[in-house]
């Protein structure tokens, strides 16, 4: 065999060994991050509280001038509740970065024969089970309130691994500001200003078609409008339309642009 055979050979079985134990990292640094939910468990109150106080305050408030009564109005805010819910959840990944790397936290990583990358690709990991969290909440909260999804048990799981995924996506954005950010309080007041007017100027709480027309075609082109017709076509009828696909687009260039920024600027900062 040749050097540059054996050269390629041995760079080959390098990358295979770099990248299995970047992702063994990764999953045990997100298990870290589970560790300090269990030792903080008040880092949970967002996930647990929120849908259960947005549910009941905005069905009992918008229910019967929208729907006429609660019950009729379940099957429009519940997806609506769901998707702004964790979606806001994933401003969290953001700030917790931010703390931990002003803590020095990243700094001591360094010192470990770890992946360089294992400790960001952990926190957004983990923050996945804070997804899950919310969006079983979410769902449970309807159900005890009426909501009774026509369709089926399958077609919920799959509302609630879309709503997962695009959180995901969606988080990347909010680490790439938590890397490049000066302050943790600076990072949610930047993540909260972009993610309100997409949240509450969408079809989350009430139909488009009451809205003035110049304010119908931004809720129409708003991308969180597109996953909450997802979510209802895929609870409330069964089916998965172009607004499904359009989500998944979404999502996958969302990571295309956000992921490569986010690790780049994560390494020239750690």
């Amino acid at each position: 065999m040749s050097t540059s055979i054996k050269q390629a050979a041995y760079r080959e079985l390098k990358n295979k060994t770099s990248f299995r134990q970047s992702v063994k990292n990764s999953f045990t640094m997100a298990y870290r991050g589970l560790l300090k939910i269990k030792r903080t468990p008040e880092q949970l109150f967002d996930v647990t509280l929120q849908p259960i106080i947005f549910t009941l305050m905005f069905t009992y408030i918008f229910g019967g001038a929208i729907s006429g009564d609660v019950k009729s109005y379940l099957p429009v805010i519940i997806p609506g509740i769901l998707v702004q819910t964790v979606i806001t959840t994933s401003i969290v990944t953001g700030v917790q970065l931010r703390e931990d790397m002003d803590k020095g936290v990243f700094d001591r990583f360094k010192s470990l024969p770890i992946a360089r990358i294992a400790p960001l690709a952990g926190a957004l990991l983990a923050d996945t089970i804070r997804y899950t969290i919310a969006t079983v909440l979410t769902f449970s909260m309807g159900y005890i309130m009426g909501y009774r999804p026509e369709g089926g048990l399958d077609y919920v799981v799959l509302a609630g691994l879309l709503v997962i995924v695009c959180s995901w996506a969606i988080s990347w954005i909010f680490a790439f500001f938590g890397v490049i950010a000066r302050t943790a309080s600076s990072v949610q007041g930047i993540s909260m200003l972009a993610l309100f007017p997409l949240t509450f100027l969408s079809n989350a709480f009430v139909p488009v078609d009451t809205m003035p027309n110049w304010l119908q075609w931004f809720v129409k082109i708003n991308p969180i409008s597109h996953l909450i017709t997802a979510v209802r076509n895929l609870t409330n009828t069964g089916t998965a339309g172009s607004d499904l696909i359009i989500s998944l687009i979404g999502a996958a260039v969302i990571v295309a642009i956000f992921a490569p920024l986010t690790v780049k600027a994560y390494m020239r900062r750690t």
